[in-house]
């Protein structure tokens, strides 16, 4: 009991001063760099601290000699920011330490901007036009405190661009407008915003403008209506702008880049398109494309955009596909086999249905070559020819196709492979 109340008459001696009043808290000055705190008391000496109401309390101190005025400019970096905090004025100095109770401000948040979630682009004419969208901001847990700022508008977005080997750079003021035309820019950069309040920055709304380059292989020979694949690799460059570092240029083989192969119809035509597709993972696509008529080819990254990312577009060199008429079927009607004496039917036909001339050949056992043996004329794609099985034996024959001119540039011609025939 004796070692109680002696506690108790120690602190009451420790703190017999008269504890300050009214203390307040304001924004000192139009620029909102820093909180003044003013209190009133008996031309004592003070000590100001700063406590956190469910945060942390910042080891924060000053000291005000008795004499000086009861008001001080704490600057917000002192702050934590996202927290509730107090300012707590009390009697006493470094050497005697606290001799008074503490005396409290009302309650403020320090809440900082409220980042943008994402951004666009808008390629117009040589600039971009950039959009962003700001989330609600969170409750207030504080509201009408002393330190708030009025108006709907109380943060703002400076516009910042990086480009590789340089720093990352304001490029225009802050504005509270949630769109910014760049009057000039090409990628390869990175586009972010510095949303701003009066206690602290947030990094948000990024942009990357991406580079393109893309290779591909187109077969330089196919057949007419036939399915192929054009295959190749795309590569995007893009720039990361490391924290307090010039900005580096990086390779990426992301998967979805569309692609899309372009043709000439005719001669001196405005290339368009002949197939579309995507990247899959490390840059790589395979488009299946069905061939048509000879022509040249050349494969396109489009510019396109997306939440966060614009892509300069980027064209691989013409390749030229040359188209060879196609077999779609030959042989004999009623099959291979016949007796000697009868019709025999050979036929074949092709794509594309082409009116022309084929001739129909024979194997040559003791010359060991392909004899002619008739003309036939082809006509929408099919030929044909009926001839008697004079003798028996097993003989050989096929058709000779002869290329052709479709939409003004040449297609291969073709021949039948060896039609059997069996006569006994």
């Amino acid at each position: 009991m004796l070692l109680v109340l002696f506690g108790t008459t120690a602190l009451t001696a420790c703190q017999s001063d008269p504890m300050p009043t009214d203390v307040a808290v304001a924004w000192a000055g139009d620029g909102k760099t820093a909180v003044q705190v003013s209190w009133k008391d008996s031309n004592a000496p003070n000590r100001i601290t700063i406590e956190g109401v469910l945060s942390s309390s910042p080891s924060w101190v000053k000291y005000i000699p008795a004499g000086d005025p009861n008001t001080f400019d704490i600057p917000t970096s002192a702050f934590p920011p996202d927290g509730n905090y107090r300012v707590a004025v009390a009697t006493g100095t470094s050497q005697g330490g606290v001799t008074s109770k503490l005396a409290r401000s009302e309650v403020f948040d320090t809440d900082g901007p409220v980042g943008p979630a994402g951004a666009s682009a808008t390629p117009i004419g040589r600039g971009v036009l950039m959009k962003w969208t700001v989330p609600a901001a969170p409750q207030d847990f504080t509201p009408n405190d002393p330190l708030d700022v009025k108006g709907p508008k109380t943060q703002r977005y400076v516009p910042m661009v990086g480009r590789p080997g340089e720093m990352m750079r304001p490029i225009g003021p802050g504005t509270t407008s949630t769109r910014q035309l760049i009057k000039s820019i090409k990628p390869p950069y990175l586009f972010q915003l510095s949303a701003q309040n009066e206690w602290s920055t947030r990094l948000g709304g990024e942009v990357l403008g991406l580079t393109s380059s893309v290779n591909g292989a187109v077969p330089a020979l196919a057949q007419y209506s036939v399915q192929v694949h054009v295959r190749g690799r795309v590569v995007l460059q893009e720039t990361v702008c490391p924290a307090e570092n010039p900005c580096v240029q990086r390779r990426a083989t992301p998967a979805g880049v569309p692609v899309v192969v372009l043709t000439q119809v005719t001669p001196g035509a405005r290339w368009t398109p002949a197939a579309r597709g995507s990247t899959t993972a490390g840059g790589h696509y395979d488009i299946p494309m069905v061939n048509g008529p000879s022509r040249p080819y050349k494969i396109t990254v489009p510019g396109y955009s997306r939440a966060g990312v614009l892509t300069a577009p980027s064209t691989d060199r013409p390749v030229y596909t040359k188209s060879v008429v196609r077999v779609a079927t030959a042989g004999f009607v009623g099959g291979p086999a016949k007796r000697r004496g009868d019709n025999v039917l050979v036929y074949t036909t092709v794509t594309p249905a082409m009116n022309t001339t084929v001739v129909l050949q024979a194997w040559n056992r003791q010359t060991r070559r392909w004899v002619n043996l008739k003309a036939v004329a082809m006509r929408k794609g099919q030929a044909s020819l009926l001839f008697k099985a004079s003798q028996a034996g097993s003989f050989s024959y096929r058709f000779v196709i002869p290329g052709a001119m479709m939409f003004g540039r040449p297609m291969g011609g073709t021949i039948t492979p060896p039609l059997p025939l069996y006569v006994r």
